[in-house]
C-alpha cells in the first residue's frame, strides 16, 4: 500500500496500470532535436572522402574530364581520378 501512496502521489492522483509508464508515445522530428531536423544534414552525410595514392603521372590520359569534389577540383578519366599537384598529377581514390 505505500508503494501506492508513493506513486500516486508522484503522479498527481493519476492511476497507471502496472507494467506501463506511458500508455502512448509520438515521435516527431525536430523534438528533440535529431538529425532529420538540423539543416545541411545530407550535404554532411554524403560528403565523399578523398585519399591520395602515391602513383604520379607526368601527363593526363585522353578524354579526362575536370570535375569538382568537396570542393577541390580533380579530373576524371574513366573511373581514375587525378588532382593538380605541382606539375604532375596524382591518383586519388574517391569513396
Amino acid at each position: 500500500m505505500t508503494a501506492f501512496l508513493i506513486t500516486d502521489s508522484l503522479m498527481g492522483g493519476y492511476f497507471i496500470p502496472a507494467g506501463s509508464i506511458v500508455s502512448s508515445a509520438e515521435a516527431r522530428v525536430g523534438r528533440p532535436l535529431t538529425p532529420g531536423s538540423v539543416a545541411g544534414v545530407a550535404r554532411r552525410t554524403t560528403r565523399r572522402a578523398v585519399r591520395r595514392s602515391t602513383i604520379y603521372v607526368a601527363a593526363l590520359p585522353p578524354a579526362c574530364v575536370r570535375t569538382s569534389i568537396n570542393g577541390a577540383t580533380v579530373w576524371q578519366c574513366g573511373g581514375t581520378y587525378y588532382q593538380p599537384s605541382g606539375g604532375r598529377y596524382v591518383v586519388i581514390y574517391v569513396n
